[in-house]
């Protein structure tokens, strides 16, 4: 069965019922990139009138997670998947609807091949980058995905 964004919008309305609250939504998915929206609105606004630094993160995450996700399922293995570590940084206010894209969907493969292949868990930074509608950059994520396969 393939996955399709559709596929991912409606698991995140059942099992990231905030993210889908603030209206994260899965746009195109690959083996290789994935990109992800937002719009700024009432529910998900900060005390600045622009996006919650959270709400961005949830849609940053999701454009790695996705990958992670679809690859895992593609290996027909049993292997967890974990944030380790994240970095960002913010640039410009994030107002209107913000898209994350994430192109660093090669190193998922090759983080499973060596924890199928070795029993031992494997760490990998993925970046999602956030543009507004005029494609100037208003926030960069830094995500450490770790992968296992389980026992």
């Amino acid at each position: 069965m393939a996955v399709t964004p559709g596929k991912f919008n409606k698991f995140i309305m059942f099992k990231l019922p905030s993210a889908w609250l603030c209206g994260v939504r899965v746009r195109a998915i690959s083996n290789a990139n994935c990109t992800t929206t937002v719009t700024h609105k009432w529910i998900n606004q900060n005390p600045f009138n622009s996006m919650f630094w959270a709400v961005q993160g949830m849609a940053a995450e999701l454009s790695t997670g996705t990958m992670v996700i679809a690859q895992i399922k593609n290996s027909g293995k049993k292997i967890s998947m974990l944030v380790a570590n994240n970095k960002a940084s913010f640039t410009k206010k994030a107002t209107g609807r913000i898209t994350f894209n994430c192109n660093d969907g090669h190193k998922i493969k090759e983080a499973i091949a060596k924890t199928i292949e070795s029993g031992e868990g494997q760490t990998f930074w993925m970046k999602s980058v956030g543009t507004n509608k005029d494609g100037v950059v208003v926030s960069t994520f830094d995500f450490e995905w770790t992968v296992k396969v389980k026992s």
